[in-house]
């Protein structure tokens, strides 16, 4: 994994997380468990062309960014501590702000799948889809659901741009992906969420807490954050409203995060459709 040795984190940090807190013999088991080149080759959208704001930015100090084998194996050792108070009360914020019955379920930005896999957990009987950019975050995501014996579909692509027909998720989630792309495309994914929902479906966004990121600006010095501080000036809210979401709510998680809902009306005044030729969105459905 090539990480960058200018940054504070790198500098500073980095070393306390590898010495003690990040198992490094389970990071090594993890890279030598698995063909990362073939798997992800079999995951890969051959059709997809990487956009510029992805591609072109290292995240967390890691050279390539997400587009990387490192990246993979290091995201959930130091994910575990990267969310205080713990990950899992965290992520589980999302699953108690469900308020509906969802049979058909997509996680956006799903990375290694954790939150992937606590949906499926919480509605067995939901067809659950999770995608991701990088083709390397969905390989670990696989491992991670084959080894808890879960069935999840994994797809390949944009968060605003993802392929599927119109009205054809009751529950669109995304979790830590907001603060990692440019405004623009978070609003995009939004409209995206809209078109996709049936009438009465839910979006559910989970990230840091706006309100508290614009007060730490240094997080994006020690983390190489290159979209958090323009996410921190933002409103999830006003951007949901934007999209056409009736009944937008924020409720703080643990002072650090937040945990933004909103819901398809059933008046729709407001109507996206990223999918412009028929035939391609018919065989893109017929694929997922």
């Amino acid at each position: 994994m090539s990480t960058r040795s200018d940054t504070l984190f790198e500098r500073f940090l980095a070393p306390v997380f590898r010495t003690f807190l990040i198992n490094q013999d389970e990071m090594q088991q993890l890279y030598k468990s698995i063909d990362w080149e073939a798997a992800s080759h079999r995951l890969s959208n051959p059709a997809l062309t990487y956009p510029a704001y992805y591609k072109e930015q290292n995240f967390h100090g890691i050279q390539g960014g997400y587009l990387t084998i490192g990246a993979a194996v290091s995201y959930d050792p130091i994910t575990r501590y990267a969310l205080p108070p713990g990950e899992n009360l965290v992520r589980q914020s999302l699953m108690d702000g469900i308020q509906t019955q969802p049979r058909r379920i997509l996680d956006l930005g799903c990375g290694t799948g954790s939150s992937t896999l606590l949906l499926k957990q919480k509605f067995p009987k939901a067809e659950v889809i999770g995608l991701d950019l990088s083709p390397y975050m969905l390989v670990a995501a696989e491992q991670k659901a084959q080894k808890a014996g879960i069935e999840i579909q994994w797809r390949h692509n944009q968060a605003e741009r993802t392929g599927f027909p119109d009205a054809s998720f009751d529950l669109v989630t995304a979790s830590l992906l907001f603060h990692e792309t440019p405004v623009a495309i978070a609003k995009a994914i939004l409209r995206e969420s809209y078109r996709l929902l049936t009438v009465g479906g839910e979006v559910l966004i989970l990230d840091g807490s706006q309100r508290s990121l614009r007060q730490a600006e240094w997080l994006t010095n020690i983390f190489e954050e290159p979209y958090i501080q323009d996410y921190a000036a933002g409103s999830v809210d006003a951007w949901m409203g934007a999209a056409g979401f009736g009944d937008v709510r924020t409720q703080d998680v643990w002072l650090l995060h937040q945990l933004t809902r909103g819901v398809k009306p059933l008046s729709q005044s407001v109507k996206f459709s990223t999918v412009e030729q028929p035939e391609i969105r018919d065989a893109a459905w017929a694929a997922g």
